[in-house]
């Protein structure tokens, strides 16, 4: 690429407009997701199965949707339940509150991936795939959080 190309890429983006930045977040976390799924698949088979790309893609998109999902309803309860206050029982039980909405919500995405793709998509191992599941998810936002650490360190 050369200087001009760099100099106009560099431009575009930062005059990109909100619907265009989440458009770019949420294309790169899926991707994210896709390869986490897909790196496991290939990788990790007895406890991960999806037939062909396509359903890695769509199973992606769909747990993406969730999380974002996820984070929002954290949010709204959150604010409803616990804006304005403060002190050690109110943040004791915001962590339990959070926490338990975000354990539940893998608990509906397996059952949503399960229903949506039956056994094309299958978590296997311990306590019906839910460990698998988890470890997965988990691996996801983590990878999301590096590449969002890593593209932010390149700003400065």
């Amino acid at each position: 690429m050369t200087e001009n190309e760099e100099r106009d890429l560099s431009l575009s983006l930062q005059g990109m407009n909100r619907k265009q930045q989440l458009f770019v977040r949420y294309v790169v976390a899926i991707l994210i997701d896709l390869t986490v799924l897909s790196l496991f698949n290939e990788f990790w088979p007895q406890f991960l199965h999806i037939e062909t790309f396509s359903l890695s893609l769509f199973a992606a998109i769909i747990l993406q949707v969730l999380l974002q999902l996820t984070l929002l309803a954290e949010h709204k309860v959150a604010e409803f339940f616990f804006k304005g206050k403060s002190g050690l029982v109110s943040n004791i039980l915001r962590g339990i509150t959070a926490w338990s909405m975000i354990f539940v919500s893998k608990l509906i995405m397996l059952k949503t991936i399960s229903f949506a793709f039956g056994e094309s998509v299958h978590f296997g191992g311990p306590v019906h795939g839910v460990i698998a599941f988890i470890i997965i998810i988990t691996t996801m936002i983590i990878s999301e959080q590096v590449v969002i650490k890593i593209y932010r360190s390149l700003g400065k």
